[in-house]
């Protein structure tokens, strides 16, 4: 927990390097392995929720996520395709066999949804993009899908941080309302 306080803190201080600090975050939680250990979406959360209080500018931030998250599923493929398909067998992917069996049987049952969808479950995340290099599927058929999946999974990352910050922000504007009446409201959940 104590990693995520600092990352956010060092990207709310230096704001103007947010977006390339996002598209590294997002480069190593996408990495085969290390997405396992970096607790990247915390940290997007939150900077979702500095997007929506205005504290950071959201255009670097969404292009870091979606360039990030695309060159890290990039390298985990074609990783997967030099490693070959019987390298799950081997360290260190032999420590992993449960998370690489489950991407492996996702990715044979669904193809080019589960590259996409599987940027979006945690237990297939990381592993994904490597089972599909391992298991030879061809490389525009992976970055169609890779792309695509990153473009939408970086505002829906953002995106409950984001909702959260605007809420709130609406909140105090009601609380501070001298006459709170069911027009007053209504205009203010109407306007913004």
């Amino acid at each position: 927990m104590e990693f995520v306080h600092q990352a956010v803190g060092l990207i709310a201080t230096h704001k103007t390097w947010a977006g390339v600090a996002v598209g590294a975050l997002s480069f190593v939680e996408s990495m085969v392995l290390l997405g396992m250990l970096v607790p990247g979406t915390a940290i997007l959360v939150v900077l979702g929720g500095f997007i929506g209080a205005g504290v950071i500018d959201p255009l670097p931030v969404v292009i870091g996520a979606v360039v990030g998250a695309a060159l890290g599923d990039a390298v985990s493929f074609y990783l997967g395709v030099w490693l070959g398909n019987g390298s799950f067998r081997r360290w260190p992917l032999d420590r992993y066999r449960e998370a690489v069996g489950r991407a492996r049987l996702f990715f044979y049952r669904y193809g080019f949804t589960a590259v996409f969808l599987g940027r979006f479950f945690g237990p297939v995340r990381a592993t994904m993009p490597l089972v599909a290099g391992m298991m030879g599927m061809s490389a525009r058929r992976f970055q169609v899908a890779n792309v695509l999946s990153a473009l939408v999974w970086a505002p829906v990352i953002l995106g409950p941080g984001w909702l959260m910050a605007r809420g709130w922000r609406r909140f105090i504007r009601w609380t501070e309302a001298d006459w709170v009446t069911p027009a007053s409201l209504i205009a203010l959940t109407c306007h913004e």
